[in-house]
């Protein structure tokens, strides 16, 4: 059975350097969590029936 990996850590204000950089650092950010978000449906698809699958965290 595959874990769940680790919702990403959102960015302190401060990591943002505020000179347009492309990709921002926000950008990286906002790309990982939504494929965080897509993981983590397709894991608890595949996982609805299995009582002794690892619940993500919210």
């Amino acid at each position: 059975m595959h874990k769940l990996p680790p919702e990403p850590e959102e960015p302190h204000l401060d990591d943002c350097c505020g000179g347009g950089c492309c990709p921002c650092i926000w950008d990286i950010y906002y790309d990982r969590l939504t494929q965080w978000r897509e993981t983590k449906q397709k894991y608890e698809e595949q996982n609805a029936d299995n009582p002794a699958a690892e619940k993500p965290n919210e």
